[in-house]
């Protein structure tokens, strides 16, 4: 699909200096760039880039010389990455779904579908199901019965959602992400050595050995609107009541969400963030790849947390955390400082014992 120079300008909400009428096809970096492609040079330090490829326009930083630079147009972005946001918006077509319901699908004669939707290969939509209007679901998606989901939903390959889920409006859901799937949750007839190891922070006391019994989810999944699932991704329903994220959520690829977890709004969790269950999470908390929360805490407004940290009590709102534990940003860079100077800080102890 073709766009041209102006039609981009105004999607950005940018302004344009050249020539508005000339057409692109995609978006390129800056040295391998056709000449039906736009570069995206939004800094100074990518012009060299220009010159090395074939691109008649470009979007460039705030100041630059698009003259100079041998380009025929130019879309001018005070904020490079936001931008992005928008060019990608416009510019990405989504999966190829034919409108209607493909003749393999299976479709419950109770469930009630909006207009103007599209359903591919082998979805399966059980009974009492309810899809809002605009939806595109890929193959091979699954949505089981009693589950509701908003309008303009996008929801990928091999998805599964479970019974009773309910799901804002704007979903958007990665390949293979699995959405109310029981709670990881098990009890002995007594006391466990992992509850006396808990309670006493290492003893396992005379617990005796025992088998696991299931803990069954009688709970589901609650999700806002304006929420992004990431690929295989998993959020499991909750015991009694929902599991709950917020509107404006996204979670990366791998995230898993225990049972009775609640997320606040507009939060970000980065790939293979693991939230044990019953843990509450704030609003606009941002955790790092391959962070941990432990069950049954609380994790305050606008906490920022580093990659892989561990949040294994309570955290206030606005801290930034880093490290296993976690403790405060700064903190942890001193603790590492520290942990660097420890060879050189024996030897010189040694050294003055010798002396």
């Amino acid at each position: 699909m073709a766009f041209t120079v102006a039609q981009i300008a105004e999607a950005l909400e940018a302004r344009f200096e050249g020539d508005g009428s000339l057409s692109v096809t995609a978006a390129s970096e800056p040295a391998t760039a056709s000449s039906e492609a736009i570069a995206l040079a939004m800094d100074p330090k990518y012009s060299d880039g220009l010159t090395q490829g074939d691109a008649k326009a470009a979007i460039l930083w705030d100041g630059a010389d698009w003259k100079t630079l041998g380009l025929e147009a130019a879309i001018f972005v005070p904020r490079p990455r936001y931008a992005m946001s928008g060019l990608t918006h416009l510019m990405d077509q989504g999966p190829d779904i034919e409108p209607g319901i493909h003749p393999t699908a299976i479709v419950n004669e109770t469930a009630r579908l909006g207009s103007d939707i599209a359903i591919g290969p082998f979805v399966v939509i059980g009974r009492d199901v309810e899809i809002g209007t605009g939806a595109r679901i890929a193959s091979h998606v699954s949505i089981a019965e009693g589950a509701r989901i908003g309008t303009d939903a996008l929801i990928h390959a091999g998805v599964r959602i479970g019974h009773s889920v309910k799901i804002g409006d704007r979903f958007i859901c990665q390949p293979g992400a699995v959405i109310g799937a029981d709670g990881f949750s098990f009890v002995t007839p007594e006391t466990s050595a992992v509850e006396n190891a808990r309670k006493s922070l290492g003893d396992t006391g005379d617990a005796q050995a025992q088998s696991w019994t299931r803990i069954h989810s009688l709970g589901a999944v609650s999700i806002g609107d304006d929420v992004e699932i990431g690929a295989n991704a998993t959020i499991d329903r909750g015991t009694i009541r929902n599991t709950v994220v917020g509107d404006g959520t996204k979670l990366d690829n791998l995230v898993h969400l225990g049972h009775n977890v609640e997320v606040g709004r507009d939060c970000l969790l980065c790939g293979q963030v693991g939230v044990a269950g019953s843990a509450k999470i704030g609003d606009r908390v941002v955790l790092g790849g391959q962070c941990g929360v432990s069950d049954n805490i609380f994790v305050g407004d606008g906490v920022i947390a580093g990659g892989s940290t561990k949040i294994f009590t309570n955290a206030p709102a606005g801290r930034v955390l880093l490290g296993s534990p976690a403790v405060k940003m700064e903190t942890h860079v001193e603790m590492q400082k520290a942990m660097r100077r420890l060879p050189r800080f024996m030897k010189q102890v040694q050294d003055r014992l010798k002396g």
